[in-house]
């Protein structure tokens, strides 16, 4: 990797970590399925206006097509909307290393359902990574944590992945900036049915909201995911999905300074364990850099 993409990758963990602290923010004075819906509407007429100003076209292939609509039911609707109903009841501490494992299951899907064979390292990482899961949950479930909202954070994982599988045919092509936003209409459209059917418009409007809200729709919502792809891009999403390794000290570090969450010793020993796993895992997928010939 050249510094650009250092700088990328650093970016991009920063800013999807910040997601869960204001998230937090938003679903304590709105409905989370409601306000992700406009926050996805928002976000994605921002990120197509900008493409067309950049002189990109609604034309994408059928595979773009495909994996767009992929993208924005399992990341933004499926991932992001059980999410976001999780922090009702769980801290953004907590939502944001559970997420943190996705690259875990990324890898524990290849090797059970595409046959990915797997080192010894990415065996070692998984094992390690699923310790460090259980160890928080185990210490959150008996402090009291909301199991349901666990459960939904780990279902949401599990669309997160199947969402970062299908990332590679969604990037490539170019109209980089219209897939970015036509992804984001997607988890909108289907977020606003599933509000329309089971939630009411109740809004404690405070300044908190407001910020939380205009940035959450900006930084996470556009630029993260404008980011990601990128980095996919220039650098595959093998070693791109390495920097999840610094989400769950990002996660628990924003939420500590933002919202004043309490983390435990067990927490921070998790959160190293799952970040050290994830890395182990992505370093077992790198192929060895082929030896310079010597000069004659």
């Amino acid at each position: 990797m050249d510094l650009r993409a250092i700088g990328l990758g650093l970016a991009f963990a920063l800013m999807w970590s910040s997601a869960f602290t204001s998230a937090r923010m938003i679903v304590l004075d709105a409905p989370p399925i409601t306000a992700l819906a406009v926050r996805f509407l928002f976000s994605g007429l921002l990120g197509i206006f900008i493409a067309r100003a950049f002189g990109q076209t609604w034309k994408l292939s059928r595979v773009q097509w495909r994996s767009t609509f992929i993208f924005g039911v399992c990341q933004n609707a499926l991932y992001l909307g059980f999410f976001f109903y999780a922090m009702q009841t769980i801290e953004a501490s907590l939502a944001a290393i559970i997420a943190a494992a996705m690259p875990l299951f990324v890898g524990l899907a290849g090797w059970v359902f595409l046959g990915d064979r797997l080192r010894p390292l990415a065996i070692l990482g998984l094992l390690m990574g699923i310790g460090g899961v259980v160890l928080i949950m185990g210490s959150r479930l008996t402090g009291g944590a909301d199991y349901v909202g666990i459960l939904a954070c780990i279902v949401g994982t599990l669309a997160l992945t199947v969402a970062t599988l299908a990332v590679r045919g969604a990037s490539g092509g170019g109209n980089l900036l219209m897939i970015v936003g036509l992804q984001m209409l997607v988890g909108s459209a289907v977020l606003s049915v599933v509000a329309l059917a089971f939630e009411s418009w109740e809004v404690n409007w405070t300044t908190e909201l407001v910020l939380a809200f205009t940035y959450a729709t900006i930084v996470p919502g556009f630029l993260a995911t404008l980011t990601w792809f990128v980095l996919v891009n220039q650098i595959g999403a093998i070693r791109a999905a390495t920097f999840h390794f610094l989400n769950p000290f990002f996660g628990v570090i924003i939420a500590a300074i933002v919202l004043g969450e309490a983390v435990s010793l067990l927490d921070l020993v998790g959160a190293a364990i799952i970040a050290f796993g994830i890395l182990a895992v992505q370093l077992s997928k790198q192929e060895p850099t082929a030896p310079i010939p010597a000069k004659v």
